[in-house]
């Protein structure tokens, strides 16, 4: 009987090729995902006839559903009152407050809520706001 020799059954799993192709696997999907920012708030924009004239690319936004729940960007936020609100719009918009911000605010929600976002806007030093509505089907077939 030999003593410290390896027996027929051991066997061992090279997990370095498997650790590759997981890499290459994750880095895939990171590079294909599209980026698009998705708010949890349903929001029905009330319409109007003007069309919009600034570009809204690099906007911050401020989501208001009927509820009167907020949202900055895509991160809700938390709490009753103003200062959640300043808080949240603070984080979202860094130190840049020359940007446009526009508040997309439901058809239905209470006026309150988004003159409460317009002062905690304001508060915080933005002067561009914008309110986001939805093109009126126009009468008569135009």
């Amino acid at each position: 009987m030999r003593i410290g020799a390896r027996r027929e059954d051991d066997f061992e799993i090279n997990v370095i090729s498997l650790i590759d192709v997981l890499l290459t696997l994750l880095m895939f999907f990171v590079l294909s995902t599209t980026f698009i920012e998705h708010s949890r708030l349903k929001v029905n924009l009330p319409k109007a006839d003007a069309e919009a004239r600034d570009a809204t690319d690099n906007a911050l936004t401020v989501v208001i559903d009927r509820d009167g729940h907020y949202s900055v960007g895509s991160d809700e936020v938390m709490g009753e009152g103003i200062e959640p609100l300043k808080a949240a719009i603070a984080r979202g918009a860094g130190d840049n407050r020359d940007r446009l911000v526009v508040i997309r605010a439901d058809a239905m929600t209470p006026h309150q809520n988004v003159v409460r976002a317009m002062d905690a806007l304001g508060q915080e030093g933005f002067t561009r706001l914008s309110i986001a509505t939805t093109p009126t089907e126009m009468a008569g077939g135009k």
